[in-house]
């Protein structure tokens, strides 16, 4: 048996490493379900998307691409979408997910700055001549003539180390950067299926992400394939009332969601109406997990909660698990191979000691850990420490092995002159009872002055009162940490994925 933290093989394809194996030994095994609303699915085994990918692959190849060309992908949640994405790696292609809710200018940048070759539509995602720029565009079509093609006999003989994936995300700069990944990025996530997911070939996944996400593209389908498992998506309209039902209806052992979806879930689902019997336990990540609704799941589903931390620049590293007990407030342990430190914001980059709070790090060898930034040297060059790699994460590691995240380096708000993490101030407002939902930010009182402010979504049927969540934070956080202001809100703002948007928590209509 090789060991999850065992180097990947010099040569090694990623989409082969998915597909191959499994359409030989489970041909007729369901590989993915696309949920649909009203109980409508559609179903693929391993041997349909292992034909499937190669026939695409091979339509990419009869267009002249080269190695290393990169494919757009802009389309909704739809099983194209990940025959299209394994299909780019199939032939050795590097593929580019984006979110069908780009704007026309968003979407341009995108093809420009990765100077993409072909770019891939779904349905009702056409793309006007000006936006296209010249590229080849392929829509349903074309997708659907080229599975029916003459596939590809075999998966590119691609390096460990030759680029795969190339995924965006916000920089320091006011453009998104590009995130560059090899093959061996699914490799380093092995350790995450025995220590996070639990994951094995008997499970069924289903996860509440959009497919352009790389929580939803990793943990929602590339590590149920790798481990041989079935992988469930949904395309109707976003419930949090759904979830349950499609839980019990496709039998899924494994859920995967952001803590406010869970939290969503709790507030507008009826659990106790679907039979929940086979789910062994739920995951998640994106942002911080608070303990309250760590303890509210599990006292209403009598199911564990596994959070993980983990970024873009190398997906999830940090987690509790079935092998990591789950100490609450703490998203976990580095799992077992691992190699991670704290190292100082400013100074030599040499590890703290317990206790203390720094950069976040893990080591340059680790395979999951990215190529680099597409095109951006001087933020790479912030990003590496030495033999380290920081991607700006606030953390501290407690005796027992434990991280606590406090933050993003440039998240960090300034208050009186010290510094306060968003993460540490929401964990104490979200504790107050009246409180169902917080986001943290700074807010501008004066063109001088910024002060910490709460904004608060109450829990139904309570009352306004920002001198109790004041007074509450007063009994349990340092004065300079306290909130100055405190707005209540109808929502908070949320990125498709369910990831609170501070910087427009300011912008939001207040509650009369």
């Amino acid at each position: 048996m090789i060991r999850p933290d065992a180097p990947p093989p010099a040569r090694f394809n990623a989409a082969r490493h998915c597909l191959a194996e499994n359409a030989r030994l489970r041909p007729d095994k369901t590989a993915l379900i696309m949920a649909g609303a009203e109980g409508g699915a559609f179903h693929l085994t391993f041997a349909e998307a292992d034909r499937a990918v190669r026939g695409i692959a091979a339509g990419f190849l009869a267009l002249g691409l080269r190695r290393g060309d990169r494919v757009m992908i802009r389309m909704g949640n739809e099983a194209d979408y990940v025959l299209v994405y394994f299909g780019a790696l199939a032939a050795g292609l590097v593929a580019l997910p984006s979110s069908p809710q780009l704007t026309p200018a968003e979407a341009a940048f995108l093809m420009e700055n990765s100077g993409a070759a072909v770019v891939v539509t779904g349905a009702g995602h056409r793309l006007d001549p000006a936006e296209s720029a010249g590229r080849i565009v392929f829509g349903p079509s074309e997708i659907a003539a080229m599975k029916r093609a003459e596939p590809v006999a075999d998966y590119a003989d691609t390096a460990a180390d030759d680029p795969a994936t190339l995924v965006y995300t916000s920089g320091t700069t006011s453009r998104p950067k590009g995130v560059l990944h090899a093959h061996r990025a699914i490799w380093g996530r092995r350790p995450m299926h025995a220590h996070w997911l639990g994951l094995t070939e008997a499970d069924v996944m289903l996860h509440a992400g959009t497919m352009n996400w790389t929580y939803t593209l990793g943990v929602g389908i590339t590590d149920p394939w790798s481990c041989g498992a079935t992988s469930v998506l949904y395309d109707g309209p976003r419930d949090p009332a759904v979830w349950p039902a499609l839980i019990a209806r496709h039998g899924a052992t494994l859920f995967a969601a952001v803590p406010s979806l869970y939290r969503q879930i709790l507030k507008y689902a009826d659990l106790s109406a679907h039979d929940l019997s086979r789910l062994r336990h739920g995951c998640t990540a994106g942002e911080a997990l608070p303990a309250e609704l760590l303890d509210a799941w599990t006292a209403a589903t009598g199911k564990p909660l596994y959070e993980a931390l983990g970024m873009s620049e190398i997906s999830t590293y940090v987690s509790s698990g079935p092998t990591i007990p789950v100490k609450p407030g703490s998203p976990g342990k580095p799992q077992p191979g691992r190699r991670v430190a704290i190292l100082p914001v400013d100074g030599p980059n040499e590890p703290l000691p317990e206790g203390e709070t720094g950069l976040l790090a893990i080591h340059r060898t680790e395979p999951g850990l990215m190529l680099g930034y597409w095109n951006r040297p001087e933020e790479e060059a912030i990003v590496l420490r030495g033999e380290w790699f920081a991607g700006g994460d606030l953390a501290s590691l407690d005796g027992d092995g434990y991280l606590w995240f406090h933050g993003r380096n440039d998240d960090l708000m300034n208050a009186l002159g010290y510094r306060v993490s968003p993460n540490e101030v929401e964990g104490v407002v979200g504790g107050h009872p009246s409180v169902a939902e917080v986001g943290v930010a700074e807010l501008a009182v004066r063109a001088d002055l910024k002060v910490i402010a709460a904004f608060i979504v109450l829990k139904p049927g309570e009352t306004a009162d920002g001198a109790s969540i004041l007074a509450w934070c007063g009994e349990r956080l340092a004065a300079y940490k306290c909130p100055r202001e405190v707005r209540f809100l109808d929502a908070l703002p949320r990125t498709a994925n369910g990831k609170v948007q501070r910087k427009r928590l300011a912008d939001q209509p207040v509650v009369a």
